[in-house]
């Protein structure tokens, strides 16, 4: 999960929230539909200044404002595309635009998780390339995670199921990758607190250096500071105003590039991840 990025799906703010509603949408106060596509913009020249290919999900008017949040309605495998199956009623047609974007680049579909079943990507993360975590909590249920280990036990690849915390309630969105962002492959920055106790001893008895996020901080953005986004080993783009995680992560010899996010990662409770959904890394 922290290869060089070399392709990935977003989709422009700019498209996706012009007409968002902040309380339809569970958004805070700080929601500004101009002010989130000019952030967003940002963060898409950083991604693109990586020198990864930015694929784009649609511009079509659809009203689908948490569409922007690339990361959550597919899961991409060695073998192809997972469709997913969202826990958040609003995010229900998303998957669809995944899958019609798949077919556009050529890659294949791996498999769709069904209903009831549910799934987002946020809740999935890879330890090695055989062995995938998935966080179980409000948007990812224990028929969704059956249905993803029937698809990828055939390939070799064990899933685990880690049970999260309600934490700030159902309307929230506490997703495994709320609490871990990967930096390198032995790399990774947390905040332990809410880890899942064996989901933590899996990672220290893999030999993954664990960064811990300023507690403060975390709590501050809502979990915000955490969520970065690697470019390529050692290389991430992170929510700016948190400088104590920041200088956690420098001190563990990681680059932290910043972006201005307060009016769409901060208020919308999604960051950097969120925003995309990567298709290749080397």
């Amino acid at each position: 999960m922290a290869g060089p990025l070399k392709r990935v799906l977003m989709r422009s703010a700019s498209s996706a929230m012009r007409h968002a509603g902040a309380a339809e949408w569970h958004y805070g106060p700080g929601f500004e539909a101009q002010r989130a596509a000019a952030q967003h913009d940002h963060l898409t020249q950083l991604v693109a200044a990586s020198g990864a290919e930015i694929e784009w999900l649609t511009d079509t008017d659809d009203g689908l404002a948490d569409s922007v949040f690339t990361h959550d309605p597919s899961l991409m495998t060695d073998h192809g595309a997972i469709i997913l199956s969202m826990g958040k009623a609003l995010r229900r047609p998303e998957p669809g635009l995944h899958e019609a974007a798949y077919k556009r680049m050529d890659i294949p579909v791996l498999g769709r998780i069904e209903h009831p079943g549910q799934i987002e990507g946020g809740d999935c993360v890879w330890v090695d390339a055989s062995t995938l975590a998935v966080g179980r909590g409000v948007r990812t249920n224990q028929d969704g995670i059956q249905q993803l280990a029937n698809l990828l036990s055939p390939k070799g690849i064990q899933v685990y199921g880690f049970d999260l915390p309600l934490w700030h309630g159902e309307e929230a969105c506490l997703h495994l990758m709320s609490v871990i962002s990967p930096l390198a492959d032995d790399l990774a920055l947390v905040y332990s607190p809410l880890l899942p106790a064996p989901f933590y001893q899996m990672l220290r008895t893999r030999g993954i250096k664990l960064v811990e996020g300023d507690a403060d901080e975390f709590m501050a953005s809502n979990g915000l500071s955490l969520n970065v986004l690697p470019t390529a080993p050692h290389q991430v783009i992170a929510v700016a105003g948190f400088p104590r995680t920041a200088a956690a992560m420098e001190a563990a010899g990681c680059t932290v590039s910043t972006f201005e996010a307060d009016a769409l990662c901060i208020a919308c409770e999604g960051g950097p991840t969120c925003l995309t959904r990567p298709v290749l890394r080397q």
